[in-house]
């Protein structure tokens, strides 16, 4: 059977089109940042930062650790993991059943088939001990001219 024109020509445009991945989810995804108290400081390995609660758009191919603080409490760091997700999975078989392996290798290697986990981080800072270097950093209350 031979194949048309029109037809090879719509064959080669839809497997040089990007994977359904990455069409459907994006590269980056939304992530969710909290902390009890509220107003800490975050910042990211990634370089972003931010003040919680914050949501923060970040590329999903490869895992962060958020470093969490705030004066006069114990400052935590926390790993977050990029994984394929079912998601991610389901636009991977997508690829592969539409025969578009260029897609494939695109969904495969931009982090289109990830997601975060945990899926949102929610921080609960500890008080610093009394005459700790955090304790000391609390910011006064009331001030003297």
């Amino acid at each position: 059977m031979i194949i048309g024109s029109r037809a090879l020509a719509a064959l080669v445009v839809v497997s040089l089109l990007p994977g359904c991945a990455t069409v459907v989810r994006g590269t980056k995804g939304k992530y969710t940042i909290t902390s009890m108290p509220p107003a800490a400081d975050v910042a990211l390995s990634t370089g972003q930062t931010c003040v919680t609660p914050c949501k923060l758009k970040i590329k999903r191919k490869n895992g962060f650790t958020a470093t969490i603080s705030k004066p006069g409490y114990v400052t935590k760091t926390e790993t977050v993991e990029s994984k394929v997700s079912g998601g991610g999975g389901a636009a991977a078989a997508g690829n592969i059943l539409a025969g578009g392996i260029i897609g494939g290798i695109v969904d495969g290697t931009n982090g289109s088939l990830n997601s975060f986990y945990p899926k949102a981080l929610d921080v609960k800072l500890d008080p610093a001990p009394a005459g700790s270097e955090a304790a000391a950093t609390t910011t006064p209350t009331s001030g003297s001219n």
